[in-house]
């Protein structure tokens, strides 16, 4: 991308930002209805395509939920079709069924906007005994939980690992929240990278964000295909999964295993060269009847989507935090992780001891070797703006999680003279005080006068240092912003579960009217996400169903 070509791009990403910010007197540009005749299929599925099913695991096969955070990763299991099977089942598989007298609607691991789903997911996988004897892209469809192959390749690659592609439908969040969907599917693709992460970590894995080509994802993928229908899939993010080594067979001779032990880790395994002859299978489904065109999503994809060379300054480092000091839940993790849901509704009266909330906010901090945030090695450029509503021996007010200390002062300077500033041990416990009082009534005014920001233990907003990120690292940065929230919400939704709990996302909130209360002038620090925990009520109305039929079982 040229300088030209980059100052144009990021002047259309502010100018989407701007144009789909809600305000008090009038929302973000949308239907202001929901057209039910064109509700977006949730399942895409490539008709025709050849099909693995993958096994489901009926015991838990994870280790407890604490363990995931302790920094000392398990060992790395084979990729095998039942472990691949696992890992799909513990990121982006099928969570429960709901069911109402009048419908019934699928749950799933991963949390979205809406229930609305626009991720979509690729496995790009070297040859698996009992997937395929050749290379090849797969389509994870998880209401079958199942794989689909969309192309092959004959090149045998070294064991070791695999490709995850992720892609997002923004028509499948446009459809009910018109021009601010494209910011729903980057929370959406940031739950999904934390999802893949911490399914990963139960298995010994690790993923990682490659930096990828969207031409080259797209070609891959097949999302440039002429059948490819109206509803338009969108590259966004390459992660390697590294995986374990094949164990050898039992008459392996004794240096081949101490071989495996004591190697270091294959590199990824190569990908087709760009245009190169494959094969292809499947014809992709199309999801809806009939579609609204909003063409300001489309500018802020095509403005996004390209990688920009880095910036000549290196980033700083971090804050060094010290051990991690997570929900002490002995669960195993798939249990928490299966568990998952948002909440609806809190009671309203149900505190959080300040020990557990402190234990939730710690999950959110970046560690080398903790999941998710050593997916990437990209700056630390969001922190939690939060409303203590219900904690115990902490007084009701404003707080501040600072994620990285070395901003501090850039937040000092930019936030309300008149603030506290009061923190006890920052680089222990980064917490600080800026106001006492009761906001329950302005936390529920700010996220679009929805009772359950005030109505739980507390809620948050999340603030990321938006401006100065995105001229630094280019317009891609306003997805991978995004993405570092929606992996701090997943941290949050998986803590408050262990922590006895619910949690939930807010995606409606009064943007500037946040950026106003707290004193802040232009677009340095921009809130992207909001949040809430406390405890769920239930609607009785609904009925809970098995995600997969007792026919299904783990091979």
């Amino acid at each position: 991308m040229t300088p030209p070509q980059r100052d144009a791009a990021l002047e259309k990403t502010f100018a989407y930002h701007e144009e789909t910010k809600h305000h008090l007197d009038r929302y973000a540009r949308s239907l202001g209805y929901l057209a039910w005749a064109d509700q977006p299929n949730p399942f895409r599925e490539f008709q025709g395509a050849p099909r693995v099913e993958l096994p489901l695991a009926r015991e838990e096969e994870s280790p407890p939920f604490a363990e995931l955070f302790s920094g000392q990763p398990r060992t790395a299991q084979a990729l095998t079709r039942q472990t691949l099977g696992l890992f799909f089942e513990l990121s982006l598989a099928l969570s429960a069924w709901k069911e109402t007298p009048g419908g019934r609607w699928a749950l799933r691991i991963n949390p979205s906007s809406g229930n609305l789903h626009p991720t979509e997911a690729y496995a790009l996988l070297p040859p698996v005994e009992g997937i395929a004897a050749h290379g090849g892209a797969y389509h994870y469809l998880s209401r079958d939980h199942a794989l689909e192959l969309r192309c092959r390749w004959e090149e045998a690659a070294a064991p070791g690992g695999f490709y995850l592609a992720l892609t997002s439908i923004p028509w499948r969040e446009a459809w009910k929240y018109g021009e601010r969907a494209f910011r729903y599917c980057q929370h959406d693709l940031g739950h999904a990278l934390a999802a893949v992460s911490f399914s990963a970590a139960t298995l010994g894995w690790k993923a990682r964000l490659q930096t990828s080509s969207p031409e080259y994802i797209t070609w891959l993928l097949g999302l440039d295909q002429p059948a490819q229908p109206l509803e338009p899939e969108i590259p966004e993010a390459l992660v390697w999964i590294q995986t374990g080594l094949p164990v050898p067979p039992a008459g392996a001779p004794l240096a081949d295993k101490r071989a495996r032990q004591t190697s270091p880790p294959p590199p990824p395994f190569p990908l087709p060269a760009s245009h190169s002859p494959l094969q292809w299978f499947g014809q992709p489904n199309q999801l809806s009847k009939g579609h609204t065109e909003w063409p300001l999503i489309d500018e802020a994809a095509a403005a996004t989507s390209q990688p920009s060379a880095p910036d000549s300054t290196p980033a700083p480092p971090g804050s060094r935090w010290p051990d991690p000091q997570p929900v002490p839940c002995l669960l195993p993790a798939g249990a928490i992780i299966r568990q998952r849901r948002s909440a609806v509704d809190f009671d309203g009266t149900t505190p959080l001891a300040r020990a557990a909330f402190l234990q939730l906010l710690d999950l959110t901090l970046p560690r080398p070797q903790v999941p998710p945030f050593d997916l990437w090695d990209l700056p630390v450029s969001v922190h939690l703006v939060i409303f203590v509503h219900r904690v115990t021996d902490l007084e009701p007010g404003l707080y501040l999680w600072v994620r990285d200390l070395q901003q501090l002062d850039a937040l000092r300077a930019a936030f309300r003279p008149d603030f506290l500033w009061q923190c006890e041990q920052p680089q222990e416990c980064p917490l600080f005080a800026l106001e006492s009082g009761d906001l329950r009534s302005f936390a529920k005014t700010l996220s679009c006068h929805q009772d359950i920001a005030a109505d739980g233990a507390f809620s948050l907003g999340m603030l990321t240092h938006f401006e100065p990120a995105l001229r630094a690292r280019g317009p891609q940065a306003y997805r991978q912003l995004f993405w570092e929230t929606g992996m701090i919400g997943q941290s949050l939704y998986l803590g408050a579960e262990a922590a006895g709990m619910r949690a939930t996302g807010i995606g409606c909130y009064f943007d500037d009217v946040l950026h106003h209360a707290l004193g802040l002038q232009d677009r340095t620090w921009q809130s992207l996400y909001h949040f809430t925990i406390g405890t769920a009520v239930d609607d009785p109305r609904l009925r809970s169903a098995p995600p997969y039929g007792d026919e299904r079982t783990a091979k």
